[in-house]
């Protein structure tokens, strides 16, 4: 108990001299041994490595973990396999819990439904991206994120107190020098004090001496940081392949998803799009919404205008009221220049609400923009359920 009181009232005796001196220094006060330029670069540019390897390390998990709840609760079951020196579960992914979400509700709406039948098929394709993207974070974290925490938990921290050593080895060694130089102070007015001095001299030699060797083992260290350069350029190399080889399978199953459900509309759109018209009054002629269901495509010929007796001679879109049932939301594919006072013109991308009127030509809807009425071309048209 004895030793552990002396033990601390040396060690703050200690704490409370360096901070004395470290003042004096700031202020110009006591001397203070410079390190030479190459280790002073080489110290710069270690702590130019480890902020920016821990700024590159956080924002990577932010981005392989996003959510900040998940990644809390991911953190703390890893911490606890580690410790228990267990391999780490694989974790279902968003993608994949979607995917199973989408494929249990098909079985509740009817997977023989057109809406059942495409939840089953987005979901399976879900769940391959999950599958993508959980063996992505695996790769990336093996090759990519443990590096960079082995440097910052490893490496690093015996820079650190390698670093630490030399700076406490420098203010020993500043100290002796201001001793030996009070010293020689004091010898020059009284010869008495030959023998301080010699004992102060040698203990500035002493104290270069572990100065010196404590600066060549931290040059070493910091030399290192060449080699961890190195390392990580490798390891960024193996991100980037990871990350591309994911997006690539993203791309190739959205694509197959496309393909799959672009097969699919043929007989399921319009056909409830038929169903639609049966109640609502718009036009189940299946031709001008296959058409008007293609954006990317150049834009369609201008249709011409009704010939139509109702529609040149009765029909006055003033007086055109939508019905109690039946409007529906369309994308402009397009952009469309009315021909007349009749017609309403269209930006490419906006929405509009459409319905039709009996006897009206089924090649046109009635549009309405605020306002703004009058008739536009099914086929610059994307109907929206």
């Amino acid at each position: 108990m004895d030793f552990n009181v002396k033990k601390l009232a040396s060690d703050a005796g200690v704490f409370f001299t360096r901070a004395v001196q470290y003042t004096e220094e700031k202020l110009g006060q006591a001397e203070k041994t410079e390190l030479d330029g190459h280790l002073e670069n080489l110290i710069a540019r270690a702590d130019c490595t480890k902020n920016w390897t821990e700024k590159i390390f956080r924002q990577t998990e932010v981005l392989l973990q996003p959510n900040p709840i998940d990644q809390t609760g991911a953190r703390i079951e890893e911490f606890f396999y580690e410790k228990l020196d267990r391999k780490i579960p694989s974790r279902t992914t968003n993608a994949e819990l979607l995917g199973q979400y989408m494929q249990d509700a098909a079985k509740e709406f009817g997977p023989g439904t057109p809406y059942g039948s495409t939840l089953i098929t987005v979901g399976e394709y879900q769940r391959r991206l999950g599958g993508a993207e959980r063996e992505f974070l695996q790769t990336s974290a093996i090759n990519f994120l443990t590096p960079l925490r082995n440097f910052l938990e490893g490496d690093w921290k015996t820079i650190s107190k390698e670093r630490k050593l030399l700076e406490n080895r420098r203010l020993d060694l500043d100290v002796c020098k201001a001793r030996l130089k009070k010293a020689k102070l004091a010898e020059a007015k009284a010869a008495l004090w030959s023998e301080e001095v010699d004992k102060a001299e040698h203990e500035l030699r002493v104290a270069q001496t572990e100065f010196d060797r404590q600066a060549e083992v931290t040059r070493l260290l910091l030399e290192g940081i060449s080699s961890t350069h190195v390392n990580h350029l490798r390891c960024l190399h193996e991100f980037v392949e990871a990350q591309a080889a994911y997006y690539t399978q993203c791309h190739k199953h959205m694509q197959d998803l496309q393909k799959e459900l672009s097969s699919a509309n043929g007989d399921t759109f319009p056909n409830a799009f038929a169903v639609n018209a049966s109640t609502s009054g718009v036009s189940a002629d299946p031709s001008p919404l296959s058409t008007a269901t293609l954006p990317g495509t150049s834009p369609p010929s201008r249709s011409p205008n009704p010939s139509n007796a109702l529609e040149s001679s009765t029909l006055k879109i003033e007086e055109v009221k939508p019905p109690a049932t039946g409007t529906r939301k369309a994308k402009v594919l397009y952009d469309y220049d009315a021909a007349d006072t009749s017609e309403l013109s269209l930006l490419a991308d906006e929405l509009i609400t459409v319905y039709t009127v009996p006897g009206m030509d089924p090649d046109w809807l009635i549009g309405e923009r605020g306002n703004q009425k009058g008739k536009v071309p099914v086929t610059y048209l994307e109907l929206l359920s």
